[in-house]
């Protein structure tokens, strides 16, 4: 993989850097079965990098049900937050990222996540250090399909969107790269995939 086009590394966290999708998963489990919702695993995985307010937006909206959001979302976190052990990290992913900073590449994770659950999920693993900039839910009014979270990512790390490559595990996520103008690698079950070009 050539990387030296690019001048800044950005990567999603969850399913991409981290496998902390299951412990995602697993609490909208819990949480569906607090509020009676159904549960359907696939389609959670689609939401995948869709900030937790949104997916809960989206998982009233497809059931019809008129409540709360904010509800599911404290039912999430609250969960999420028992759970000790968030995920691993993901070596083929990683060990890019170690190569890249070896190599003095500007290096920023874009994340769906929630400040505070990404700064402790980073910091458990040992990542954080690695990091020139983490861009979170936290810091942008739009999220992923839009371009944001990415665009963020390369003001922070001053560096132009084009100079710029993103690693994503989602369809959302590799939709908000493009729009941010940015190629991008598609990640699948902890394997890096398909380049995908940004096309003016």
């Amino acid at each position: 993989m050539d990387l030296s086009a690019y001048q800044g590394i950005i990567f999603d966290m969850d399913g991409t850097l981290v496998d902390s999708m299951p412990a995602h998963i697993k609490v909208w489990q819990q949480t569906c079965h607090d509020f009676g919702l159904p549960f359907e695993c696939d389609w959670f995985y689609s939401m995948g990098g869709s900030p937790t307010i949104n997916t809960a937006i989206a998982l009233l909206k497809k059931y019809n049900i008129d409540a709360d959001p904010q509800l599911l979302v404290m039912s999430k976190l609250r969960h999420f937050d028992e759970i000790n052990h968030k995920g691993d990290i993901i070596p083929a992913t990683f060990s890019i990222l170690k190569q890249q900073k070896a190599i003095n590449k500007r290096i920023a994770v874009g994340t769906g996540c929630y400040r505070y659950h990404a700064l402790e999920i980073l910091t458990t693993l040992g990542i954080l250090p690695l990091l020139d900039v983490v861009v979170t839910a936290n810091d942008v009014q739009r999220h992923k399909p839009l371009p944001d979270t990415f665009l963020e990512a390369a003001r922070a790390l001053g560096i132009p969107p084009v100079q710029c490559v993103v690693f994503e595990d989602t369809e959302l996520g590799c939709q908000a790269a493009h729009a941010a103008g940015m190629d991008c690698y598609r990640v699948r079950d902890g394997i890096i995939g398909e380049f995908r070009a940004f096309k003016q």
